[in-house]
């Protein structure tokens, strides 16, 4: 996970997990040793050059040359921990069927990138065996057609490997694979249970755990309070001078920004203690805990933990998916509510933010740290950071349980500068235009079965959230700013006709 550290002047400063991504090359030994010696260097150079623009590093691994090398490459390449994904290209012509066992053993995502060495055939310089060594042409076509044939899930980019549109496109899809080896390691912790009465925000734990690699489990909101307990003054003080680097103190009431470092530092004993990086709690479970953890629940997003309000664990796991996704971009990822609407003409906006918890990544100026009753919960008024969000185009995404499967709604959005002050709510908020159109856009929302949490992103984009969803194999449904009603009821009607002959 993303951990976040300060220098000396308080400034902050992000590492990245070790993330890495294998280049593997298809060809034979039919063309004799000088051409494998050819691929190998070229193999290398693609290899440097394109991690130079990448997220992630791209390490040359191997030449596929014979079914023994795919088994011993994709073998290999499990193991590594450090491995999210394996990219392969096939510079010359690789008979298919030497990969069927290792595309067989392969258990993480990979992407077949269809490219060539040369950008241009070279008029005077070709002959054949300038052809046999540059026959990317045809080898990914039959590379192609056994993945086909396998019926794998895989990416497919095609594109000259020194462009920025190819680079790109393979960028995104790395950082899905990211948000993928992310999934299959996730635990999330839950203080208490859902909110009463509430559905969407249930599912089916167990199938969580198949789909995604989900570990959910509760924990007593008794063991956090003994947590609580024991959390040093020192910790506490440390705790203070974080939030002194970060946000700007709007309130004289000390002793309650400080029990909120207290539940922060307990919340996150909890989790490093069980190895998990996303919990949630709900504002009807807070036995023996005078405050609602607000700034807590904040900053521990802010350090890249995933967060879920009223028990909503599917939202928990999909933010901190999102975020490890996106590590080191600059827009920020929240959890988000939405809460309620403008409805002026020509003014028709969202207006999201939630009790409390909206990650401060996403603000567009020093967040504040205010002290302001909650008028639920039934507790002391809590500290909370009080922000606006950033201008922007932006995602919001959901994951709902459909019963036997899941579906991933994916909208497109824009995020505006709110046109109100609204100087009486004490809460982080973010105002969007949704695409195509708020009634529209909620209508199709809302036909789609669409959460009222989600996970709003300024740097994940909808092919980003789209390639994760093909890796763990569940729908998607994109609305953007050219859907329709028909349309859509048209793929819903399709959608659940197919997933349950595949289901």
């Amino acid at each position: 996970m993303t951990k976040t550290i300060f220098d000396e002047s308080g400034e902050i400063v992000q590492k990245m997990q070790e993330s890495s991504f294998w280049f593997i090359i298809g060809s034979q030994t039919l063309y004799g040793q000088q051409v494998l010696e050819t691929v190998e260097q070229r193999g290398r150079e693609m290899a440097d050059e394109m991690s130079r623009t990448l997220p992630f590093p791209l390490l040359y691994r191997g030449t596929v040359k014979s079914p023994q090398d795919a088994v011993r490459l994709m073998k290999m390449a499990n193991e590594d921990a450090a491995c999210c994904g394996v990219v392969v290209w096939c510079h010359t012509f690789s008979p298919g069927k030497m990969w069927i066992e290792g595309l067989r053993l392969l258990q993480k995502p990979y992407c077949h990138f269809a490219t060539q060495y040369n950008r241009a055939i070279p008029n005077e310089e070709i002959d054949m065996d300038f052809m046999n060594l540059n026959q990317a042409a045809h080898g990914d076509r039959e590379y192609g057609f056994m993945e086909a044939r396998m019926r794998l899930a895989r990416k497919v980019v095609m594109g000259y490997w020194q462009d920025n549109a190819a680079l790109q496109e393979l960028g995104t899809w790395m950082r899905a694979a990211v948000g993928y080896r992310t999934s299959r390691q996730l635990k999330v912790v839950r203080f208490g249970d859902n909110m009463r009465e509430v559905a969407v925000t249930e599912g089916d734990k167990v199938e969580a755990q198949i789909k995604f690699g989900w570990q959910v489990n509760t924990w007593p909101v008794g063991s956090l309070v003994e947590e609580m307990a024991r959390v040093t003054p020192q910790e506490i003080e440390e705790k203070m001078a974080e939030y002194a680097a970060r946000y700007t103190f709007a309130t004289d009431d000390m002793e309650t920004v400080r029990y909120q470092a207290r539940e922060e530092l307990a919340i996150q004993h909890m989790l490093d203690a069980e190895g998990a990086e996303a919990f949630s709690n709900t504002f009807q479970d807070l036995y023996g805990m005078r405050q609602l953890p607000g700034l807590a629940s904040q900053n521990l997003m802010a350090n890249g933990y995933g967060y879920g309000g009223e028990g909503d664990w599917k939202v928990s796991a999909m933010t901190r998916i999102v975020k490890a996704m996106t590590q080191g971009m600059p827009g920020g990822t929240a959890f988000m509510e939405d809460y309620t609407y403008n409805l002026e003409p020509g003014k028709e906006y969202s207006l999201g933010a939630h009790m409390l918890e909206v990650c401060p990544s996403v603000a567009v100026q020093q967040p504040r740290i205010e002290v302001h009753p909650l008028g639920i919960g039934d507790r002391e008024p809590p500290a909370r950071l009080v922000f606006e969000g950033h201008a922007g185009p932006a995602v919001a995404a959901t994951l709902v349980d459909m019963g036997g499967r899941f579906r991933l709604i994916i909208q497109d959005i824009e995020c505006v500068k709110p046109v109100l002050d609204m100087p009486n709510l004490p809460v982080a908020r973010v105002m969007w235009r949704a695409k195509p159109s708020l009634c529209l856009g909620a209508r199709l929302w809302i036909l789609a079965g669409g959460a009222h949490h989600s996970v709003l992103s300024y740097d994940a984009t909808p092919q980003m959230l789209k390639d994760w969803a093909e890796m763990m194999d569940i729908e998607v449904i994109h609305i953007t700013d050219s859907s329709t009603e028909d349309a859509l009821r048209q793929q819903l009607l399709l959608n659940d006709i197919a997933w349950r002959l595949k289901c």
